[in-house]
C-alpha cells in the first residue's frame, strides 16, 4: 500500500512540474502577429505565443508573416482532415492544430478586437480547385461579446473575391449578426424560405458554425467536399460573389486580420 501510494506521489510531483514548466514557457511574443512582426522583422510564418492588451494568459496563434506585416491566422480549411461540423463550445474555444487546419476560438478573436483603440483589417483567402485564387478584404472587423452572440462587425470591403458577407442579394447581408452553430441560433430564420424549402436553422443545412443571415452567401465551415461537388442543396465552403453555390464548393479557404 505504502508503494502505491509514493507512486502516486511521485505521478503528483511530475504532473505538476509539467504543467509549471508549461506555464513559463508561455512567455508572450507579441500582443498579436504584426507586434511579433515589428519586433524581429525577419521573423517567419509559424506559430507563436501572443498575449492581446487585457488578456490574462498568452495563447497560441498561427502567424503568416508577409510583406505587409504579420497576419493572425484564425481560420484555416484546407481538406476533411479537421470536422468543421461541431456545436457551440467547440467554436468558442477552438479546435484543430495551428499547423493545419483549425478554428482559434471566438473567445480569442474577440480577445484580439475587442479593444477600441485599434482597428482591424480581415483577410479571406480562397482557393478553387482549378488552381484559381482569390481574396476578399475588410475595415474594422470585430467579434462583440458572448452575450451577443460573437456578433461580426466589418465595413469596407475590398478584393477580387466579391462581397459575400453582404449578399449577392437583398436581405442576407450577415454583418450585424451573431454567429450559430446547430446547438444555438442566431440565424435570423423563423423559419426562412428558399423556394419551396423552409429552413428554421441554417447550421443544419449549410454545416458547421458561422454568420448566419438568411442563410447568407458566405459560409465556409461546411462539410468539405474534395473533388468540389455538392451533397445537399447548401452544403460545402462556399463564397457565392465569387463562385456560385451549386454545385461548387472551394478547396481551401484562410481568414486572418492585422491592425489597419
Amino acid at each position: 500500500m505504502r508503494r502505491k501510494v509514493r507512486y502516486c506521489g511521485l505521478i503528483l510531483v511530475i504532473l505538476f512540474c509539467y504543467t509549471e514548466q508549461s506555464k513559463a514557457s508561455a512567455v508572450s511574443q507579441g500582443t498579436d502577429c504584426s507586434d511579433v512582426k515589428s519586433k524581429k522583422s525577419q521573423a517567419s510564418s509559424g506559430v507563436y505565443w501572443i498575449q492581446p492588451n487585457g488578456v490574462r494568459a498568452p495563447f497560441k496563434v498561427f502567424c503568416e508573416m508577409r510583406s505587409d506585416g504579420g497576419w493572425t491566422v484564425f481560420q484555416r480549411r484546407s481538406g476533411p482532415r479537421v470536422k468543421f461540423d461541431r456545436n457551440w463550445a467547440a467554436y468558442k474555444n477552438g479546435f484543430g492544430s495551428f499547423t493545419q487546419d483549425h478554428w482559434l476560438g471566438l473567445r480569442k478573436i474577440f480577445a484580439l478586437t475587442k479593444g477600441k483603440t485599434r482597428k482591424w483589417t480581415l483577410r479571406v483567402d480562397l482557393w478553387d480547385h482549378e488552381g484559381q485564387t482569390a481574396f476578399a478584404e475588410y475595415s474594422h472587423f470585430k467579434v462583440g461579446t458572448d452575450k451577443s452572440g460573437f456578433k461580426l462587425h466589418v465595413k469596407k470591403y475590398n478584393g477580387t473575391a466579391g462581397d459575400a458577407i453582404r449578399g449577392v442579394y437583398k436581405g442576407i447581408d450577415q454583418n450585424g449578426f451573431g454567429f450559430s452553430t446547430i446547438d444555438k441560433d442566431n440565424d435570423g430564420c423563423d423559419p426562412c424560405i428558399f423556394g419551396d424549402i423552409a429552413q428554421a436553422e441554417c447550421a443544419a443545412s449549410e454545416g458547421g458554425g458561422w454568420w448566419f443571415s438568411r442563410c447568407g452567401s458566405a459560409s465556409l465551415h461546411g462539410e468539405y467536399h474534395p473533388a468540389g461537388d455538392h451533397i445537399g442543396w447548401a452544403s460545402g465552403l462556399h463564397w457565392d460573389s465569387w463562385k456560385t453555390r451549386a454545385p461548387y464548393s472551394l478547396k481551401a479557404t484562410r481568414m486572418m486580420i492585422k491592425p489597419m
